[in-house]
């Protein structure tokens, strides 16, 4: 993970530095898609559980930021008489600072709460209905930059770390991109790493 955000950094510092009011980057939109949570547990097969997601973020100052979203993903599993589903819910807010490098390249900050919700729902004919739920709030805080290295495309990579009072604390690694159709729509994608989980996202955003 350490290399491929390095490269990444690398590749948007070698945008170029030119740029017309066109290109600016927005910290104002709205977006929403699919999106994946993997596990990876030792010596079993890895978790997939698949979902959807909303987010956006709006522009309250030349430089900062305030954001938001929420995401669901969840697995069901059918045995003869029973079954049993899981259900991984993660609601964030937070806000963020910007300051530009270049015209095309921004360093960036941000501090968010997030919630991780995890239910578990047991049905079985013989033995009834069960639930379980467990919920975590969790702080975390990211730094990276984000830049344009073509006039229809942008790339960002973030390091963070994120810890709560029922959670041992984790560093994270964040790398995506935007392919631009017009000046406001995009198609997206993102990929945040930490411990043995991964958290893959694939969406339409519209810039304002």
């Amino acid at each position: 993970m350490r290399k491929m955000l390095v490269l990444a950094a690398a590749l948007l510092a070698a945008a170029p530095m030119a740029a017309s009011a066109a290109d600016a980057m927005s910290y104002t939109y709205v977006e929403g898609g699919w999106t994946q949570l993997r596990v990876d547990v030792p010596g079993q097969s890895s978790f997939n559980w698949n979902g959807g997601y909303v987010r956006g973020s709006f522009a309250i100052a030349e430089q900062v930021h305030v954001f938001g979203g929420w995401s669901r993903v969840s697995d069901k599993t059918n045995y003869v008489g029973q079954s049993v589903e899981y259900t991984f819910d993660q609601p964030h807010l937070g806000i963020g600072y910007h300051m530009p490098f270049t015209d095309r390249l921004d360093f960036t900050a941000d501090l968010a709460w997030k919630r991780r919700s995890a239910e578990t729902k047991y049905r079985s004919d013989l033995f009834g209905n069960e639930r379980l739920k467990y919920d975590v709030n969790t702080g975390a805080v990211n730094v990276g930059v984000r830049g344009k290295p073509s006039r229809m495309t942008e790339a960002w990579v973030k390091a963070g770390y994120f810890d709560g009072s029922d959670t041992d604390g984790e560093w994270t690694g964040t790398v995506g991109g935007q392919v631009n159709f017009t000046r406001t729509w995009g198609l997206v994608g993102e990929a945040l790493f930490y411990d043995r989980f991964a958290e893959y996202s694939v969406g339409v955003r519209a810039s304002f």
